[in-house]
Order: structure tokens, then C-alpha cells, then sequence
């Protein structure tokens, strides 16, 4: 499987890194995030390759100190059985995936058992098979440097925060082709057709709350829109992940429904969620490595199991299979059972948000840690946008290892920061709008405890970070939003939508 562009970059320089402020606890469902009381900033550790395709050295790995000595047993009280012994329990989990160490909670509990990676008879047919990919066919491993900024600039924003409206528990939010508004999402199962402009709520466009429950890491998780389909991903009232299909009528729905994808979900949490239509017009979803702590069921890296992977599917919800496989996917074919054909990437813990830079095309994913390291990985479109990468969870977290030994090939984050600096990541988008000049070409993304929100540029080979000065009054930063024009929004479980603007 390839590796990707994006962990061969070089080493940055070290500036704009240093944040005057102090970790402030953020409040969660039912507790607070815990803080360190020292000065801290995320690290600025960016990795490169270790071994080429042919399984030659390039170069060494910058590390950290700090690695667990016994990693299976870094999630405290953890166990099989879902329990925690985390450093910040609280009494009910988030949705948006904390980790099973920073912010423990009491909810995550065995719902399931250890053969629950095996999906279910309820699934659609895996052999299923599709049309070819449009998507860019595996090139050079090693390209050139890239820039996120057309002119190379390092950039040098700070923003503020405006709100727009007050929902319940809005957790994901679409563009709609051909409708002007934008579609947020509830975790109690409802979607909305919301006017940012005016801040309101102009109708209801669908509702499941019947359905699902939202609670701990359940609920309405994630939703995607074409022109014809409204995706939604959500967890079902016994726990289990389904992905179905609603038809579109103008700005609303016919009521025409269909589910593309049905997963078992072996504990409470870990369940992903993230849906996303990528440039080639296939469906990207996220799953989880199913939950407990430390991945008891090696889904990571199982290729035989949904659990800890990103599939990419066509979905044919007229057709008479729910779904086809793009015909480049990595484990299409699946003749000899070395993996299943909905496939894209494996080695993901719990990629709750990921999303597509809608200038490159390049696929930036944050995946949840476990209980020392949050990630960033970015897989360039130029080197087949992460098809086939493996993100290295449960071998390894972040750049350090975590349970036996390094993955070959493996694609690494181009940013961790310690959970000293926060408790779970959530992954945003490349600005692309117009409003804040000094942003453009950065991704910007967050953390849910502490609601401060970050920037990384890609500026000629070289990685910057920087803090943009905002945080999300409330704290419970669950997601980021992308209106039509670029322009970007702070999604947070205490009710707020705030758009992201100049300071």
C-alpha cells in the first residue's frame, strides 16, 4: 500500500509556537475536560518517513519523550469490558468522541462482545462491486513539497467568533447542491435548512429522533448531500451504526429512504460518524475501531472488518444493491480475503471529523487518541489522496509506539499534540473563503475540551502551527462547518453556531 506524500515532509521551523495562555478546563456533557496548569502549546513534531515502498530507511523519525512503557495499559481501569480509569472521569460520554484517557467517561460500557468486529448478517453484501474510480491512481510516493497558499506565505491570522444561532446539540453541517441555505444536523436526529445570514431556522428537513439516542458517543453523528441523496449516519436505538439514504425534493425530502450501510458496534463508543463526498463524487465514511480502550479486537488494523477504517463507496440506493465499490479500491477484488472491498484507508482509531481541501482535493483526517496523543494526517490528492494508507492505530499513536511493532509503509500525522494540551481533536476544514485573507490555504480544526481553536499551513515543505486566539464560549467544540462560499462555522454540543471571522 502506498505511503503518503504527506509524511515526507521535512522538519519545520520552529516559530509563531509559543501561546501565552494557560490550558483552560473546558465543560463536557456532564463534567469538565481535564487541564494542565502549566504553559503549554501543542508540539510542533512533524514526522517523516522511515522506510520507502521498497522497505528501505530514509530518514530517522523525530520522537518524543513521554511514550507509555506498557501501552496496553495506558487507558487506565479500561478493559474489555468498557470501563474507565480515566484522568477526568465524567458521568456521561461526548459526542464527539473523547478519548478513553483525558476525558473517560462512565457510559463506556461493554454493549456488545469481543466477536462483534465481524459485521452482521443485517450488512449489505460485500461483494458488491461498482463502476470504475475517477479518482487519481496511486503516483510517486515522494512529490515535491506542496503549499496550502498559492503564495508560499506563512500566514500570520488570528480570528473571532460570531454567533449566528442557538440549536440543540448541533453536531454536523452540509452544503445542500442547489439550495442557497445550509443543512445542520442534531444529535437527537434532526436535520435543519438554516439561513446563516439571518440566523434562523427556516424548516425541518428531517427527523429520527425516534430512532437514535443521544447519548454518550450515539445519536445523529454525521451527514452528507448531493443533489439527490441526504446521507445521515447514526447509531440506532440498540447501538449499531447505519448509514441510509433519504431522497431530496426541491430543498426538502420525498420520503423515499433506503439504508446503504449497516455496522454492529461491539461497545458504546469509538463509532466514527464522519461522512463526506469527495472529489471524485464517491461517499467517504468513518468508523471507529469499535470502542472499549486500546482496541481489544485489533480493528485497526484488521482489513477484514470495517471497524478502524475509512470505506469509499458509490452509493446506488435505485439500484438493486444499496452500494457499488469503486473498482480502485484497495481490497476491490477481495479474490483471496485479504480484506474488505468498501475499503479505503485502515489504521484510524476514531476519525470523527476528516474533510476534502476543496482547491487541492487533499484529504485531512483528525483521528481521536487514545490517552497521550491527538493527530493530524493529511493525504495528498497528488499522490492518490491516502488510497490504500495506513494511519498506524493500534501499533502506534500519534508518532510513538503503542502496541507492538511499526506498521511498514504507514502514512504518520503531520501534527500530534499531547493531551497536556487538550482531550480529543476535532478536525476541521482548508479555508477557502474570502473573509479572512490572512487564513486562506490553512486548515483550521480545534479541541473539544478546551474549544481553542488552531491553524496548520503547508508552506513550501514545512509545517506551521499557530493558535488563533479564539476559543468556543461554553466549550464542547463537536464540529466546523463549510457554507458554499468557503466561509467557515464553530459548531458546539452547548448549542452555539458561531461563525469563524477577522479579528
Amino acid at each position: 500500500m502506498p505511503t503518503d506524500a504527506a509524511s515526507l515532509l521535512k522538519e519545520p521551523r520552529r516559530r509563531l509556537l509559543l501561546v501565552a495562555a494557560a490550558v483552560a478546563a473546558a465543560a463536557t456533557i456532564g463534567g469538565a475536560c481535564a487541564a494542565d496548569d502549566e504553559l503549554s502549546t501543542p508540539r510542533p513534531t512533524v514526522p517523516t518517513a522511515t522506510t520507502a515502498p521498497d522497505g528501505t530507511a530514509l530518514v530517522e523519525r523525530q520522537e518524543q519523550d513521554g511514550q507509555p512503557e506498557d501501552p496496553l495499559l495506558t487507558d487506565g481501569q479500561e478493559t474489555d469490558a468498557g470501563t474507565n480509569g480515566g484522568a477526568a472521569a465524567t458521568s456521561q460520554e461526548t459526542g464527539a468522541g473523547t478519548n478513553d484517557g483525558a476525558a473517560a467517561t462512565s457510559q463506556e460500557t461493554g454493549a456488545g462482545t469481543n466477536d462483534g468486529a465481524a459485521t452482521t448478517a443485517g450488512e449489505p453484501a460485500a461483494e458488491a462491486t461498482g463502476t470504475t474510480s475517477g479518482a487519481p491512481e496511486p503516483q510517486d510516493p515522494d512529490p515535491q513539497p506542496v503549499s496550502t497558499r498559492p503564495d508560499g506565505n506563512m500566514f500570520a491570522a488570528d480570528v473571532d467568533l460570531v454567533p449566528v444561532l442557538t440549536l440543540d446539540e448541533p453536531i454536523d453541517m452540509a452544503v445542500a447542491p442547489g439550495d442557497d441555505l445550509v443543512w445542520i444536523a442534531e444529535r437527537s436526529g434532526r436535520v435543519l435548512r438554516v439561513d446563516m445570514d439571518r440566523g434562523e431556522v427556516v424548516e425541518t428537513i428531517l427527523d429520527i429522533t425516534a430512532e437514535t439516542e443521544a447519548t454518550g458517543e450515539r445519536g445523529l453523528l454525521g451527514i452528507a448531500v448531493t443533489d439527490r441523496w441526504l446521507y445521515a449516519n447514526f447509531t440506532d436505538l440498540a447501538g449499531d451504526t447505519r448509514v441510509d439514504a433519504f431522497e431530496r425534493d426541491g430543498t426538502g425530502l420525498s420520503g423515499r429512504r433506503r439504508t446503504i450501510l449497516f455496522q454492529a458496534q461491539p461497545y458504546r463508543n469509538h463509532n466514527g460518524g464522519d461522512l463526506a463526498i469527495g472529489p471524485d463524487g464517491f461517499l467517504y465514511v468513518g468508523f471507529g475501531d469499535g470502542g472499549s480502550g486500546g482496541d481489544p479486537l485489533d480493528a485497526g488494523q484488521d482489513p477484514n472488518t470495517w471497524l478502524g477504517a475509512i470505506l469509499r463507496i458509490e452509493p446506488t440506493p435505485d439500484a438493486t444493491e444499496p452500494y457499488a465499490v469503486p473498482a480502485d479500491n484497495p481490497f476491490a477484488s477481495d479474490q483471496d480475503g485479504t480484506g474488505r472491498p468498501e475499503i479505503f484507508l485502515t489504521g484510524v482509531r476514531n476519525p470523527w471529523r476528516f474533510s476534502f481541501d476543496r482547491a487541492t482535493g487533499d484529504l485531512w483526517i483528525a483521528d481521536v487518541g487514545q490517552d497521550r496523543y491527538e493527530e493530524v494526517t493529511v493525504l495528498l490528492a497528488a499522490n492518490g489522496g491516502g488510497l490504500g494508507a495506513n494511519l498506524g492505530w493500534r501499533l502506534r499513536e500519534g508518532l510513538h509506539a503503542f502496541a507492538g511493532d511499526e506498521p511498514a509503509n504507514h502514512a504518520d500525522p503531520v501534527w500530534e499534540y499531547s493531551q497536556d494540551d487538550g482531550c480529543s481533536v476535532t478536525g476541521g476544514y482548508v479555508y477557502r473563503g474570502s473573509a479572512i485573507e490572512d487564513l486562506y490555504g490553512a486548515y483550521v480544526f480545534g479541541d473539544y475540551c478546551t474549544s481553542r481553536l488552531w491553524a496548520l499551513q503547508i508552506s513550501r515543505g514545512e509545517v506551521e502551527f499557530r493558535e488563533l486566539g479564539a476559543e468556543v464560549f461554553g466549550g464542547s467544540l463537536a464540529s466546523f462547518g463549510e457554507d458554499g462560499r468557503g466561509e467557515l462555522y464553530a459548531l458546539s454540543l452547548n448549542g452555539t453556531v458561531t461563525r469563524i471571522v477577522a479579528a
